[in-house]
């Protein structure tokens, strides 16, 4: 039997994947005009919860995309928007410790946005919407089976799952967001390191029958850790706090010593071995803490809490993102913001390499930027896990937990893309701490623009600009922008303090009142200066986006 084959289609960029990732991507390239495909072997978006706790910084990204609104609102819909994260013996039981109050407690200081959760099943519909709406292209159902690379592009070949029919894709670049098992990454030989696997876990997604509401009084449930002899995991409930899911990562009283050193194959790790739903449902009211509670289980996932990083960040002409890239543990909620990073820090630069403001250089700063700060997540993740979950693991070499603020805004990178300056690497900071630095995220700092306040995240678009400070010669910088924009076709957007904008920012970026501060499409600094001179933008994007004199 012949398989009906379909004429190549071209695509300046290919992704394989469609969910948060892959989603984000498709997303993120439209908004600045570049045209994707992006295909899926799943029928749709996620039909179940998965991620849900979405930081700061993702946020701000999806604020740069118009989404924030609607994100939040969908969010409020779903959850207490300032749940706090807390153990608990039980929900019937005493509380042990608490994590945070309030997650939102003192951002307000950092950010225009604030921590959100909202299941994944309902945020990649929105992200779905915004991308087609901007001109992304989306295959459901359809799985890619052979990338074959050459110098100047990507030949890759699609199956119609429902069709039985195959077709070819010729790509300048592709992006795999194609999941922690992907096909993409194990094709192209690239291995991943780190701690392996930390458990067979499950995910039990449940509806009380019985108001659950009076063991919650008095808790500002955001995600609730459980530990008792039955099991370690935990809850994430609904608004109404009678429907979400359980995850189990543990099973058994692994806090007596005695029961660890007679197991070293760690069966208390192994949950999803014969799990059945009569086996969940006494986990689940073990969890709940009330014998005989009733509840139905609609769903039981299994899969493995892993902390891995890829040896490398793609090959070529494709890119690794979100889970193939860096596998993480749900604890902290890193895993989904951390590709939705990835995705925005790619997304400008195969922009500016396609549309011809940069050259294919650029592209390589991706994994230099991006793989540093896969590793902190994991290695922060893992800190994570061993502390709330599993401390039968030991400390022994484990990185101490450092605030959620160095994950979400505090991350730095260094690369071409970057123009340091002495002293500067890619160690993350307290966002506190940045001051303005090339390698850093641009501080969030009040101004008003029109009359309206803003943030000075809003300042910042599809283009580079240039924030040029209070007090400095504001038509010579805006002399060197036209001049950049004539030479090397880079369009730079100025906004001087007390000009275009009203209140301060210049302290926070630490610019003199001569100089002037380069903000990246994505929102980082990737150089500053005391004073303007003849040329040196030019000079200074050249160097940035690869274009040799």
């Amino acid at each position: 039997m012949t398989v009906p084959q379909s004429p190549v289609t071209e695509v300046p960029v290919l992704i394989v994947g469609g969910s948060l990732v892959g989603l984000s991507t498709a997303m993120l390239l439209a908004w600045h005009g570049i045209e994707s495909l992006a295909v899926e072997r799943h029928a749709s978006t996620a039909i179940n919860p998965r991620a849900g706790h979405f930081n700061l910084r993702t946020l701000e990204i999806l604020r740069s995309a118009g989404l924030e609104g609607t994100v939040r609102r969908r969010s409020e819909q779903q959850y207490v928007p300032d749940g706090g994260i807390s153990n608990v013996e039980s929900l019937a039981g005493r509380e042990i410790m608490s994590f945070f109050t309030n997650l939102n407690a003192g951002v307000d200081e950092f950010s225009p946005t604030v921590r959100t959760f909202i299941d994944q099943d309902a945020l990649e519909p929105i992200l779905r919407a915004r991308a087609e709406e901007l001109g992304a292209r989306l295959r459901y159902r359809t799985e890619c089976t052979a990338l074959d690379s050459d110098d100047d592009g990507v030949t890759a070949t699609l199956a119609d799952l429902d069709a039985g029919s195959t077709s070819q894709v010729r790509a300048r670049y592709v992006v795999a967001a194609d999941g922690n098992r992907s096909p993409v990454r194990s094709r192209l030989g690239i291995g991943m390191r780190g701690h392996g696997v930390m458990s067979d876990s499950i995910t039990i997604y449940f509806r009380a029958d019985e108001d659950l509401s009076p063991l919650l009084a008095g808790r500002n449930q955001g995600v609730l850790y459980v530990t008792n002899p039955v099991l370690r995991g935990f809850f994430r409930l609904d608004r109404s706090g009678n429907a979400g899911f359980l995850v189990v990562n543990l099973i058994g009283d692994i806090a007596r010593p005695e029961i660890v050193a007679a197991y070293p194959d760690a069966p208390w790790a192994n949950v999803a071995a014969g799990i059945t739903e009569a086996k969940a449902l006494e986990l689940l009211r073990a969890a709940i803490g009330v014998p005989g509670m009733p509840v139905t289980i609609k769903d039981i996932a299994t899969w493995r809490a892993t902390a891995d990083l890829a040896d490398r960040y793609g090959d070529g002409r494709i890119f690794l993102a979100g889970d193939a890239a860096h596998v993480v543990p749900p604890n902290g909620g890193f895993g989904g913001n951390t590709g939705v990073h990835d995705a925005h820090n790619l997304a400008w630069k195969l922009a500016a390499v396609l549309n011809g403001t940069a050259g294919p250089g650029l592209l390589d700063s991706y994994e230099a930027e991006r793989r540093p700060v896969g590793d902190f997540t994991v290695e922060q993740s893992y800190s994570r896990y061993v502390t709330r979950v599993a401390p039968y693991l030991g400390t022994d070499g484990v990185q101490p937990v450092l605030d959620d603020l160095y994950l979400e805004l505090g991350y730095r990178y260094a690369s071409a893309a970057i123009l340091t300056e002495p002293g500067d690497d890619a160690t993350p900071v307290h966002p506190r701490e940045g001051g303005g630095r090339p390698g850093t995220r641009a501080p969030h700092a009040w101004v008003n623009r029109d009359g309206q306040p803003v943030s000075t995240l809003d300042l910042f678009g599809r283009n580079f600009t240039l924030l040029v400070a209070g007090g400095a010669d504001g038509g010579a910088w805006r002399e060197q922008a036209r001049i950049a924009r004539a030479r090397l076709g880079v369009t730079v957007d100025v906004c001087q303090e007390g000009a275009d904008v009203t209140g301060e920012f210049a302290t926070a970026y630490g610019i003199t009142p001569g100089g002037a501060a380069l903000i990246r499409p994505d929102g980082y600094i990737a150089w500053r200066s005391a004073t303007t001179a003849d040329d040196v933008l030019t000079s200074v994007l050249r160097a940035i986006l690869d274009r040799p004199a």
